[in-house]
């Protein structure tokens, strides 16, 4: 335990405070985000809004993976998980808190708009679970094939190889998150089927590749700026 948590301290104190930093906020919003879902005008298409940020979780754990390696990028997501664990554990004491929330107070509908509210923000067990499981795997998923792309590029530097190694393990990990969700959600407790799940998983996981994809370009310059005094760091891998 001793050795583990000096491990973790080194990454911490390896890792930038900003990249940290947005990975945690990404997970936390991403999550109550997807509180709110998306009407796409298509049955069979079924979003929700944490689309807005997952792809940042991704992208930071793609940069982390490129400038210090899985193990790394994997300890950065299992922190900002367990934070989220936590928030959550806040959410949850604040909704059953006495009170009532601001937008709440509209005539004759207080007391259903303030119980609404004390659900959404208090989160429903199988939903977190359902998702904290889902973003372990994807978490793994994405950072070992990340790295492991990478170890067989030739050219390993350059925007090129940056964008096929994100692009490839995102696509996968996004939909292995979505998938494991809603095998473990949608299909146990609100009767989805086979076919919906996997079709959501695909077309949800299309979607978030897009953003990672529009955004790409500011992870590699950021990779750039932190590759030449890490590149030790991510050789080493696992």
């Amino acid at each position: 335990m001793k050795k583990a948590l000096g491990e973790l301290a080194r990454m911490l104190d390896e890792v930038p405070a900003i990249i940290l930093t947005l990975l945690v906020l990404s997970v936390v919003g991403m999550n109550l985000l997807a509180n709110k879902s998306i009407n796409t005008g298509v049955e069979w298409l079924a979003l929700d809004c944490g689309i807005l940020l997952s792809w940042l979780t991704f992208l930071c754990m793609d940069v982390l993976t490129h400038c210090f390696g899985p193990r790394t990028a994997t300890a950065m997501s299992l922190l900002a998980l367990a934070i989220n664990l936590f928030m959550a554990l806040v959410f949850f004491v604040a909704s059953n808190v006495p009170g009532v929330w601001g937008e709440s107070f509209v005539a004759g509908s207080e007391a259903i708009i303030n119980t609404a509210l004390d659900h959404t923000v208090g989160g429903t067990w199988f939903v977190i679970l359902g998702s904290s499981t889902a973003f372990v795997v994807s978490a793994l998923v994405n950072n070992f094939l990340n790295w492991g792309i990478g170890e067989h590029l030739e050219n390993k530097r350059g925007f090129r190889a940056f964008a096929l190694r994100s692009y490839i393990s995102t696509m996968i990990a996004q939909f292995t998150d979505n998938l494991v969700f809603a095998l473990l959600v949608s299909h146990t407790f609100f009767g989805w089927t086979l076919v919906q799940c996997t079709t959501c998983a695909l077309t949800g996981a299309i979607l978030e590749l897009l953003f990672e994809v529009f955004f790409s370009p500011v992870g590699y310059r950021i990779s750039r700026r932190l590759a030449p005094s890490r590149a030790v760091s991510a050789a080493q891998g696992v």
